[in-house]
């Protein structure tokens, strides 16, 4: 197996160019399926983020060209997307994901949400039988080493997100939020953490919509006291907008709900009061162009960059200690992928050999022994035989360790070995 892994992300394109390659979950399926019609590509999968689109691919060799199908999907000019790309291939593949799930590649290093985001696109994937056996155990041992990075390093130990960053913002722009009205446009999941900060923050009041209103509600329900958010139906957000001094979007439309001409009826009816717009979605909810009316203050998940590199200050100790132990991930992971093709020649060579020897003590009719001499014959003839296989293991597993596939297959065929059929339980790999 070859991969290869190609992605835009925060750090490489502005958000105006990330907006026009984000994937709707809805749309992630079928773009998985549309991968699979380009040659050489076996296995594929979709992470969109409002931060990053990857596509990681299990391909047949290196020519595949994943690029070109990127820009067809999105019917983009090469020369304006091409400059932004990156791409991987095999163990640096490999490396990326590990640190991107491990949060360690995000605007916010740290947050907890990448991991499930991660989950979810390979969850999407897989039930459109996209990701099957060669990207599978890749992906569950990017989760482990991820889960390995939250439970042994201390990145983890605060709770930080793009969320939490977008009510620190709006802590520096009044200085304290209580008395203010804040509405949440949206009631996903980044919602909800931007109203667990805001409370702690000591909002003074919550507002929240979504298109669909039962998921307002329900977000609304896990909340208490005087916490819990008040929902507004979705043909009241308009309204309900003009009197919120700070307005915290997160939704996926895919065009913007708020316009210019709205931001001029919002100053209008608040009698050009300021009012603070932060738009954490990707594609965007505010039309850029509202940030030109005076009043209105506009920061989109870019503008929260230098918010979150102050957190990254904070965390750059445990980012190295996490960073450590991706790259002995990495090498665990790379050291079991070469162990994989000498593995079912090792369990191949042993069975040849136990056959042979039980053989030769069936030929040597040894019934009229004791049970100790029988076991003494045992014994001797177990121990001649694994010093014969002494020199070919050590060879095998030396072909392991380099990854020299050519080796492993001389001595597979110097033995006259089948190994191709035979099941190799995982602790065997873990040996080699």
């Amino acid at each position: 197996m070859r991969l290869i892994l190609l992605g835009i992300n925060h750090k490489t394109a502005p958000i105006e160019l990330r907006e026009q390659v984000a994937i709707p979950r809805e749309r992630l399926a079928g773009a998985g399926l549309g991968l699979l019609e380009v040659a050489g590509v076996s296995e594929a999968m979709i992470l969109s983020t409002c931060n990053r689109v990857e596509i990681l691919a299990a391909v047949d060799s290196a020519d595949v060209d994943l690029a070109g199908s990127l820009h067809r999907h999105f019917a983009l000019d090469p020369a304006l997307l091409r400059p932004h790309l990156y791409e991987y291939r095999d163990r640096e593949a490999v490396r990326h994901l590990f640190r991107v799930a491990a949060s360690l590649d995000s605007m916010v290093v740290g947050e907890p949400q990448i991991l499930g985001q991660v989950k979810d696109a390979y969850a999407v994937a897989r039930e459109a039988g996209t990701v099957s056996t060669q990207l599978e155990p890749l992906l569950q041992s990017a989760f482990a080493a991820a889960k390995k990075v939250r439970t042994e390093t201390e990145i983890g130990s605060t709770t930080v997100s793009i969320a939490s960053v977008a009510v620190d913002l709006a802590q520096k722009i009044f200085g304290s939020l209580g008395g203010k009205t804040v509405f949440l446009v949206g009631a996903g999941k980044m919602s909800e953490l931007a109203a667990r900060h805001l409370v702690k923050a000591g909002a003074g009041t919550i507002l929240v919509t979504n298109r669909t209103e039962e998921r307002a509600v329900q977000m609304a329900g896990r909340f208490a006291g005087a916490a819990v958010p008040k929902v507004i139906s979705w043909t009241e957000m308009r309204a309900a907008a003009a009197a919120a001094d700070i307005v915290i979007t997160s939704t996926g439309a895919q065009e913007p709900i708020f316009r210019k001409e709205d931001g001029q009826a919002f100053l209008h009816k608040r009698k050009n009061k300021p009012m603070f717009f932060i738009d954490i979605a990707v594609p965007r909810d505010v039309d850029p162009e509202m940030n030109r009316l005076e009043g209105i203050f506009l920061y989109d998940i870019d503008d929260l960059q230098s918010v979150a590199a102050a957190h990254l200050a904070e965390r750059s100790r445990e980012a190295g200690d996490a960073e450590a132990m991706i790259a002995a991930e990495v090498e665990r992971y790379d050291r079991k992928l070469r162990a994989v093709h000498a593995a079912p020649v090792i369990v191949a060579l042993q069975q040849r050999a136990e056959e042979l020897r039980l053989a030769e003590l069936r030929r040597a009719r040894l019934s009229g022994l004791t049970a100790e001499q029988f076991a003494a014959v045992e014994a001797m003839s177990r121990g001649l035989m694994n010093k014969m296989l002494h020199p070919a293991m050590q060879a095998l597993k030396a072909a392991a360790r380099d990854g020299d596939l050519a080796r492993i297959e001389a001595i597979r065929e110097t033995y006259g070995l089948v190994s191709e059929d035979l099941p190799v339980a995982e602790d065997v790999v873990e040996r080699v």
